[in-house]
């Protein structure tokens, strides 16, 4: 029973450990600040690219200026839990979040870029988590949910 127990330490201890240093480990904005326009794909299946070309799907386009996509997504963002802009500006119309899961603390970054488009402003997305091969779909939902948002906020 007394290497159970010990077992069961060390494994919590392994948790906690692992915690910290996903949420301490440091961060160089300019490593994740990129153009998802010209990006290159990953070799790893842990992302997800909305872009005009060679993207997971093409990137949409919203009816309205691209400086008022810019600063409604910005404003959208900065409402999510665990998230923080850590390159780029509304103004410059490209910037990198940085969204930690709840439990871990697992860094994701997301770097988007609205670019002018015939019919209003198209959104660029490349979104993608630091650690692992596989996301489990994680990117996908995310970038998915945003465009949602940003539909029914946009609405004409």
């Amino acid at each position: 029973m007394t290497y159970l127990y010990t077992a069961l330490v060390l494994i919590v201890v392994a948790v906690v450990t692992a915690a910290v240093f996903f949420r301490v480990a440091p961060i160089a904005p300019e490593d994740w600040h990129v153009d998802p326009v010209t990006v290159v794909r990953p070799d790893k299946d842990n992302y997800y690219l909305l872009r005009p070309e060679d993207g997971h799907g093409p990137a949409p386009v919203f009816g309205v200026e691209p400086e008022k996509l810019s600063s409604e997504l910005h404003e959208m963002i900065s409402t999510i839990p665990r998230s923080e802009v850590i390159a780029g500006s509304a103004e410059e119309r490209h910037f990198t979040v940085m969204v930690r899961s709840q439990v871990m603390g697992f860094p994701d970054f997301i770097t988007v870029k609205v670019i002018a488009a015939e019919t209003g402003a198209a959104l660029v997305v490349f979104s993608r988590s630091r650690y692992g091969y596989s996301d489990l779909g994680v990117n996908k939902a995310r970038v998915e949910a945003w465009v949602q948002a940003l539909e029914q906020k946009l609405k004409p």
